[in-house]
């Protein structure tokens, strides 16, 4: 039987790392990528102990050549069957406040690695009997957001982006769905700023484990937009019927008052 492999980026912590977790117990091989000096080499010992291969690739996807390098390297080594865009990064401040590189970082991680990414290594996964790729959204994609601004209109790109490539190629082997998680327990600090906002922020909160659990299992089932829970459900809904007018104020006080607390 053919070996499968699948490339997770921003696999270092947090969802990347249970994507990887959540892989491996499928017996699928994993290539790992994230910043340097992450500790992929820890992530990718659990991987083999489970008697799998995982190899490691340390760049920083903000950069095209380093994308570029990264699908070259992938290409010459593995047949891929499995590509989940996970890496991406955001945060809440006033738009007048955050530096030059701040803004870059987002658009070039969130917007160009996921695009280059993408098309580098699409002729590999063309090549493959059947092939996925599973990018990393947000329920912030579904609405504008002030004191977010950048990062919204960002994962609202990666929807789009993933919705569009879903048509384009559906008469191929290569599948394509987004997830557009909530927010997670990722860590003490985030669970801790998550309970500080009461029921409605906590409610129907899954970990990085579940939400990849999820993710993994509806891929494999062609679910093209993955729906995580009910939670997830209904605020898609909220967010595709409420007006804008309605919409965008509620969630950019919200985000306000989260400012003024912190």
């Amino acid at each position: 039987m053919e070996k499968a492999y699948a490339l997770v980026t921003g696999a270092s912590q947090g969802l990347g790392k249970a994507f990887v977790l959540e892989l491996a117990k499928r017996n699928i091989h994993t290539i790992l990528v994230s910043l340097p000096g992450e500790g992929l080499a820890y992530i990718a010992s659990q991987v083999e102990a489970l008697g799998l291969e995982a190899h490691c690739y340390e760049t920083d996807l903000t950069q095209k050549e380093n994308i570029v390098a990264l699908a070259a390297w992938v290409n010459e080594r593995f047949p891929l069957s499995i590509l989940i865009n996970n890496a991406g990064c955001g945060g809440t401040q006033s738009f007048s406040d955050v530096s030059v590189d701040y803004l870059d970082r987002i658009i070039q991680l969130n917007v160009k690695a996921t695009s280059l990414l993408t098309h580098q290594l699409l002729p590999n996964l063309r090549k493959q009997k059947s092939a996925y790729v599973l990018n990393v959204g947000s329920v912030a994609a579904y609405s504008p957001i002030g004191y977010k601004t950048v990062y919204p209109a960002s994962k609202a790109f990666v929807h789009s982006f993933t919705r569009g490539l879903y048509q384009e190629f559906a008469d191929s082997n290569v599948f394509f769905s987004v997830v557009n998680p909530g927010p997670m327990m990722t860590n003490p600090d985030s669970s801790a700023r998550l309970q500080q906002q009461g029921f409605f922020a906590t409610m129907g909160l899954l970990s990085p484990e579940q939400v990849a659990a999820i993710s993994i299992r509806q891929l494999f089932k062609r679910d093209t937009l993955i729906m995580l829970n009910w939670v997830n459900k209904l605020t898609w809904m909220v967010m595709k019927f409420l007006p804008i007018y309605i919409r965008l104020p509620m969630l950019t006080n919200a985000i306000k008052k989260e400012i003024n607390r912190a």
